[in-house]
């Protein structure tokens, strides 16, 4: 803290001028105020790109809160590699936060002034916040996903979801796959593989009408047994990945990524010569890609120590038989 009692933080975000009698009223009068009515003022560090959150989504968000004379925060999401999807209106608690997020883009950095009404109010938050608190926080929006279909479609009954148009029912997959996908990249796997067999239940649910609707489904449902299947493969479950990889070769039988995943799988297993099958289906579709070529180089390498092991072992057991 600064001799004059302003925090080394809150002083290197003012002007030279200001530095010597500007707390975060001063810090104010450079930020812009959103409401119209003073509480809740916004800096824009980083801007980002598109279109601004909307209001029902799920949002991912680093983001610290200050007091006005201390330069560490009460609260940070900064220990974490990758912070969790929140979803608006229920999991963010703080008004002013929310609001502010709702200005905000994809990529942008922006810090905030919330005034006690829109931070913690009259009685603060014991022992961290005091009461009557105007609070600092700064906030990087890292991605979000507009999930208000998702909501609105798990409200209802098994018997009203089948009587919503396709369309829609295939917009919430797609969202849920989304949700997955984002898990995945963060190697949330388990929670990834809930996010892919939830979208499948959905789809597994629609009493189909017609084969137009049938393909439909099925070509939803391709890319989430994919996913599944590599998911299982990440999670250690090489018999588990078969089954999604055999699914989704069921709609497609010459899909590239199913014939590599089953090839994994059973490289896995241990099971050579099937792996090898699948790897050569793959790579006859793709014959220059990397990946197949990779572990079609892995398995001979697997499969020649494997031979050279059987062989120790017949030659060690036949020393054995002959000395007999």
């Amino acid at each position: 803290m600064s001799a004059n009692g302003l925090s080394t933080r809150i002083r290197m975000f003012l002007n030279p001028r200001e530095r010597q009698r500007s707390p975060f009223l001063r810090l104010g009068q450079q930020m812009q105020d959103i409401l119209g009515d003073g509480g809740i003022l916004k800096e824009v560090v980083q801007p980002g790109e598109g279109q601004p959150v909307p209001r029902d989504s799920s949002v991912s968000i680093h983001f610290s809160g200050f007091l006005e004379y201390s330069d560490r925060p009460f609260e940070t999401t900064n220990q974490l590699k990758y912070p969790r999807m929140m979803k608006l209106g229920r999991d963010v608690t703080l008004y002013g936060l929310e609001l502010g997020i709702l200005t905000m883009k994809k990529g942008e950095f922006s810090r905030f002034l919330f005034l006690p009404e829109y931070a913690y109010g009259d009685m603060g938050c014991p022992p961290l916040i005091p009461p009557f608190a105007t609070v600092l926080y700064e906030v990087q929006v890292l991605d979000f996903l507009d999930s208000a279909q998702v909501d609105e479609f798990f409200t209802l009954s098994l018997e009203e979801q089948n009587t919503v148009p396709l369309y829609k029912l295939l917009n919430v997959v797609d969202t849920e796959r989304s949700f997955g996908n984002r898990c995945f990249n963060q190697s949330r796997f388990e929670d990834a593989k809930d996010r892919y067999k939830q979208a499948l239940t959905l789809l597994g649910n629609r009493e189909v009408e017609g084969e137009e609707e049938k393909r439909s489904i099925a070509a939803a449902q391709l890319p989430i047994y994919l996913n599944l299947s590599l998911t299982q493969l990440r999670l250690d479950r090489p018999l588990k990945a078969l089954v999604y990889s055999h699914k989704a070769l069921k709609i497609d039988p010459k899909n590239t990524k199913a014939l590599f995943r089953c090839g994994q799988a059973y490289l896995e297993l241990f099971e050579y010569e099937k792996a090898q099958d699948y790897l050569m289906m793959a790579q006859a579709n793709k014959p220059f890609d990397t990946d197949i070529n990779n572990l079609l180089r892995k398995l001979a390498i697997c499969y020649n120590n494997s031979l050279d092991k059987e062989k120790e072992l017949c030659s060690k057991m036949f020393a054995d038989f002959v000395k007999k």
